[in-house]
């Protein structure tokens, strides 16, 4: 990047050991119910893999770390700094340095390519003209895509073209933190693993510190320095933690936690039972929680 853009954009402080990303008792909860308290540590430049089933608060955990949802209670720092201590004026420095890539791109659909990727420069009022020209050409290369389709509306792309259109957008600041929403979600398996090896080729490229929430335990085990499972909260027993498994790839093959091994392998084991009976007794009494719950996360996913 020339050193004029730079100087526009907030310079990371200098490197040190200290993680990039540190959440501290991290709570969020909707009226009395519980959907996510973790303490979890990054450091600069490795890549998280965030699993665990649907309704867990994988997607909360992503909206928390980058100041779009606010925790009901907790801290989450990034490069040393609260977040939530920060005004808007220096929230909105701060996400110069996030990058995105939301579940199924989230391109604005009545914006050409060109313009959705130059969205992030516009809103933080990097280059213009040319210079801005040249960014958009070449963060669009990076991924495999030709110029040919800035014209072009998202609705003329197949889904794994909006996918890279949207990693393209997310690259275009250089962020120092790149967040993936489900990153191969609807995609055929080939066009999944072209998603994991840009994934691979744009950590080499970039000092960048990636977190990844995927159900795609290919891609986790491919990409991923370090997995973090998490289990939802309302089915936790007292005391226990909210993350099940925090370690290297190779080890989810020697874990002896059951509900582990059930995700990673797509086992329903004792799951389908737990569903029916936790169904059954709400439709006799009260309306099922976890449903209401389960909602939720969908929504915010």
């Amino acid at each position: 990047m020339d050193e004029s853009i730079v100087d526009q954009i907030v310079s990371p402080s200098s490197q040190g050991p200290r993680a990039i990303v540190e959440t501290e008792r991290l709570t969020v909860q909707f009226g009395r119910q519980t959907i996510l308290k973790v303490s979890i540590s990054i450091p600069r430049g490795q890549t998280v893999a965030i699993i665990g089933e649907s309704g867990c608060g994988k997607t909360m955990l992503l909206k928390s770390i980058v100041g779009l949802l606010r925790p009901t209670s907790g801290r989450v720092r990034f490069d040393g700094q609260d977040i939530n201590l920060l005004d808007d004026q220096d929230m909105t420095a701060m996400r110069k340095r996030f990058g995105f890539v939301f579940q199924n791109a989230a391109l604005f659909d009545s914006m050409t390519i060109h313009q959705n990727v130059e969205f992030p420069l516009k809103q933080h009022g990097v280059p213009k003209g040319k210079q801005a020209n040249r960014l958009i050409i070449d963060r669009l290369a990076e991924v495999g895509l030709p110029s040919n389709v800035m014209p072009k509306k998202p609705a003329q792309l197949s889904g794994g073209m909006r996918k890279r259109v949207g990693l393209a957008r997310a690259l275009i600041l250089e962020p120092d933190l790149l967040l993936y929403d489900e990153p191969t979600t609807g995609l055929d398996p080939i066009m999944s693993d072209i998603i994991n090896e840009l994934m691979l080729r744009t950590r080499k490229r970039y000092p960048v510190t990636s977190i990844i929430v995927t159900h795609d335990m290919h891609s986790a085990r491919k990409v991923a320095d370090r997995i973090v499972m998490l289990h939802p909260f309302s089915r936790l027993k007292p005391g226990e933690s909210q993350v099940l498994f925090d370690d290297v790839p190779e080890m989810l093959d020697k874990t002896r936690d059951r509900r582990v091994k059930q995700f990673v392998h797509g086992e329903a084991g004792e799951r389908l039972m737990e569903m029916l009976v936790t169904k059954n007794e709400g439709d006799l009494e009260t309306p099922n929680l976890y449903d209401s719950i389960r909602r939720n996360e969908t929504d915010g996913e």
